[in-house]
């Protein structure tokens, strides 16, 4: 059995801190933001959004429930590129992390907010955030792979 070592750069533990811990706890937060709105709007499990026609305030509660359960979709890609790309650029990746955990907060904010149009709410408020982490750690992970490769440096 061939085994092989990989060597993780110093600052490391910055992405393992902001792309994998970071990540879990605004999650945590907008799960907070769900709980508030389920008690609001009364939208009681085992319900996962709310029926328009029972539930009273449906859209307001699905577009709080949409900004958190969107963050989940990607939520596994940015993890494993991050962790990826950190070995070649771990304090880059870290700032990706805090662009991706804060852009998704601020997603959930802007979806929730009722007095902007759905379609660009979630972006106004700093959503984008999240896509300029995701797509910069995706970067890292390929430029990674070009490394290893031996495509470039």
């Amino acid at each position: 059995m061939t085994t092989t070592t990989i060597t993780v750069p110093d600052k490391y533990g910055y992405v393992i801190l902001t792309c994998t811990v970071l990540p879990f706890m605004s999650s945590l937060w907008m799960a907070g933001q769900v709980m508030k709105a389920r008690e609001k709007f009364k939208v009681f499990y085992p319900n996962l959004y709310a029926t328009p026609g029972y539930h009273d305030k449906a859209d307001e509660f699905n577009r709080v429930q949409r900004g958190h359960q969107n963050s989940f979709e990607f939520m596994t890609t940015f993890t494993v590129t991050s962790l990826l790309g950190g070995l070649k650029y771990p304090l880059a990746t870290s700032v990706y992390g805090v662009f991706f955990s804060l852009g998704n907060c601020l997603y959930l904010l802007g979806y929730a907010d009722t007095a902007m149009d759905v379609k660009t709410a979630r972006y106004k408020k700093g959503g984008i955030l999240r896509v300029v982490g995701i797509l910069a750690s995706i970067g890292s992970t390929i430029s990674l792979a070009g490394s290893m490769n031996g495509w470039w440096k």
